[in-house]
């Protein structure tokens, strides 16, 4: 059945680039944008956008290959962690400790700016003192989004009203 399909498109090409027309006019006609299509009539799908509700949070990754939960949790977690609780404006962590990788949620209260809060954290893994973690240890700010905060959500409605 589909090879059939596929074999009709691939011999009446002029179909195909008909068919392929009125898909595109189709989606220019309901793109949520507002375009100015001239002749063809606009009718765009409402979109709305649900605020971000995540906590303003930052992450801390650090790699230690080869060790147990313990030895991380012990020589890498919780040293971070208290040096951490010093920065303005934090209103808890969280920590865990896997096989080979330390990872710490600093979650800061609503008021304190996104990026600010990363500056303070990149200042504060910058100025560590050497002999806290094991020479080999470098720990690094996770990315500026995460799946909680940094994502927007979008819905699509129909034009018909409901009854």
């Amino acid at each position: 059945m589909l090879n059939r399909i596929i074999k009709y498109f691939l011999y009446n090409k002029l179909v195909t680039v008909i068919v392929i027309m009125l898909f595109v006019a189709w989606g220019v006609v309901t793109s949520p944008f507002g375009w100015e299509v001239g002749a063809l009539p606009s009718d765009p799908v409402p979109v709305d956008a649900i605020p971000d509700i995540g906590e303003n949070q930052q992450i801390v990754f650090t790699k230690w290959q080869g060790r147990s939960p313990q030895d991380i949790e012990d020589q890498i977690t919780y040293p971070l962690t208290t040096s951490l609780l010093g920065i303005p404006g934090v209103k808890s962590i969280r920590s865990s400790s896997i096989f080979g990788v330390s990872s710490i949620y600093v979650i800061f209260n609503e008021d304190v700016e996104f990026y600010w809060s990363r500056s303070r954290i990149l200042e504060k893994l910058n100025s560590l003192p050497t002999d806290l973690l094991p020479p080999e240890v470098s720990p690094a700010i996770g990315p500026d989004a995460t799946a909680l905060g940094q994502v927007y959500w979008y819905t699509l409605e129909g034009t018909r009203r409901k009854q």
